[in-house]
């Protein structure tokens, strides 16, 4: 069977859950809460694995997976090197979306909102909570841009080892820290049988509430 048929015969129904307007929270943030709660309680595989979807000031987007690494004051949180692809997307369009897959319990919950850099502070206390080892490889890596070896890398992770070898923590690098993504809408998606999923939409209104409406699947 040529690639291209398989790929068009796979297919999955889905019936584990359902999702109704009169059962969720009228705030989405604690409604993701309770979502990534149950996907923790469930043992999903890395439940903070999110997509961060980025793009440039002319349209041209990118995606990757990060780590989400907090929920603050209703805002989404992740750490990168601002250096990056897509710190300079961010830089330039402070804009994003999150997507979460947890497939185990077949849910998605899309989430789209302004970004806003982290206090030095914040960035830096979490830099230093992580294993020393993840702390190097900040330093050491030039994320995103074009490198001549692996082994360029890994002389300046053994140069940055033998620097440190004393110390419990490493300095935070000015290029490192943290960003928050505000969101102004956020979807919470539940696969159903036939395809005719659950999709339910907030969306933050100029006074601040949240309105809430099912899409169809």
């Amino acid at each position: 069977m040529p690639a291209n048929s398989k790929i068009e015969q796979l297919r999955k129904d889905y019936s584990a859950h359902t999702l109704e307007m009169e059962e969720v929270s009228p705030n989405p943030v604690e409604q993701f809460q309770v979502w990534f709660e149950e996907a923790l309680n469930a043992e999903v595989p890395e439940p903070n694995a999110m997509t961060l979807s980025t793009a440039t000031t002319n349209g041209v987007p990118s995606a990757r997976i990060v780590l989400l690494k907090g929920v603050t004051d209703g805002s989404f949180l992740f750490y990168t090197n601002y250096n990056s692809r897509k710190g300079q997307e961010l830089l330039a369009n402070p804009r994003a979306a999150l997507t979460f897959l947890w497939h185990e319990l077949q849910r998605q919950v899309r989430i789209e909102g302004r970004v806003e850099v982290l206090p030095a502070e914040a960035s830096t206390r979490y830099f230093q909570s992580r294993p020393k080892g993840s702390q190097i490889g900040a330093w050491a890596s030039p994320q995103s841009t074009q490198i001549e070896s692996r082994e360029v890398l890994e002389e300046k992770v053994k140069q940055l080892e033998e620097d440190y070898r004393s110390a419990d923590v490493l300095p935070r690098p000015e290029h490192w820290g943290g960003y928050r993504v505000i969101p102004h809408r956020i979807e919470f998606w539940q696969g159903r049988s036939s395809r005719l999923h659950d999709r339910i939409e907030y969306t933050l209104s100029e006074d601040g509430n949240w309105s809430l409406a099912r899409l169809a699947p």
